[in-house]
């Protein structure tokens, strides 16, 4: 899938790649289309393993160059190029920034305009509202006082946006409901340490957010690194919630206050989450599962499970743990 908000260039290959990452470069000089996951990236595409959760991904991904880690040089498949590096997320990071060079700006954009309400049908409109470049907002509308819609935004039919809300870089579905003082498609917090610096890690994904959504006062919905950071169909979040970069969220999800998901993990249709619970990264919930306010999730969790605690754990242990 194409990036939707930012330009890439079409011209690097294999030994542009190569020359970044300080390694010797190769005759076949072949042109890499982009950097992409495991599971989206093709066969013209780059992309990167780091972790053996990751490992099923590896087996099935039609990339043929992948960025690896020597320590995992075992269990690489013969179909693969492996490109080692000794650190394979600033690999990506400095690779990314080569397709994306823009890819790190995430000022304010300077060049909103007034809202000009007969551009749209059936809009109800506040005071001082903005709008970015490449914004659509579909029938029957309503924004709030103070918010702003910068650059790069699709709104479905029938939502309501409350006010002082900021938007970016995202896609909204239909009869959707954003409440006041949310943030939605700024950068994630992705970043790496050296030894004299923190080097941010660049983001070109998006927020994409399904129909008859709610999102609460307050939360911040950071847009994607590579990928896009998801909310399905009909889930409702609570005030509060921070969803982190490149998090997939199911259909139906009940989540409450002050719950907060770290990075790139995966969340199933129908999952209840109470409030002041967080996720930790990368991992896997399943479907209907019920996790109690308070928790902290540190492993994946199958589906049509309760749990409770820190660490989490099944709901009859820890009451029996509580007795």
């Amino acid at each position: 899938m194409q990036n939707q908000f930012f330009k890439k260039k079409n011209n690097v290959k294999i030994n542009d790649i190569l020359n970044i990452l300080n390694l010797k470069k190769i005759k076949n000089n072949i042109k890499i289309n982009d950097l992409k996951e495991l599971d989206l990236a093709q066969s013209d595409d780059l992309s990167f393993f780091h972790s053996s959760k990751y490992l099923d991904q590896l087996h099935s991904t039609k990339a043929v160059n992948v960025i690896v880690n020597s320590k995992h040089k075992n269990i690489i498949p013969k179909k693969i190029n492996p490109i080692f590096v000794n650190n394979v997320l600033l690999a990506a990071s400095k690779i990314t920034l080569l397709f994306y060079p823009n890819s790190l700006d995430d000022l304010f954009d300077a060049n909103v305009q007034p809202i000009d309400k007969n551009k749209y049908i059936k809009l109800k409109i506040g005071k001082n509202i903005f709008l970015g470049k490449n914004v659509r907002i579909g029938r029957n509308c309503s924004i709030g006082h103070n918010t702003i819609i910068e650059s790069n935004v699709k709104i479905g039919n029938d939502c309501n946006i409350g006010s002082n809300v900021i938007i970016k870089n995202s896609v909204i579905g239909n009869s959707t409901n954003i409440l006041d003082g949310a943030i939605i498609g700024k950068k994630g917090f992705g970043f790496f340490q050296d030894e004299k610096n923190n080097i941010r890690y660049p983001h070109i994904g998006s927020v994409i957010i399904g129909d008859n959504v709610e999102i609460g006062c307050n939360n911040t919905i950071d847009r994607g690194s590579l990928s896009n950071t998801t909310i399905g169909d009909g889930t409702f979040l609570d005030n509060q919630v921070h969803i982190a970069h490149n998090v997939k969220i199911g259909k139906n999800c009940i989540i409450t206050g002050q719950v907060g998901f770290a990075g790139s993990s995966s969340i199933g249709n129908k999952v209840m989450i109470g409030g002041q619970a967080g996720i930790s990264g990368h991992l896997k919930i399943g479907n209907n599962v019920q996790i109690g306010g308070g928790s902290g999730v540190i492993k994946n969790i199958a589906s049509n499970s309760k749990v409770m605690g820190y660490p989490a754990k099944n709901i009859r242990e820890f009451l029996k743990e509580k007795k």
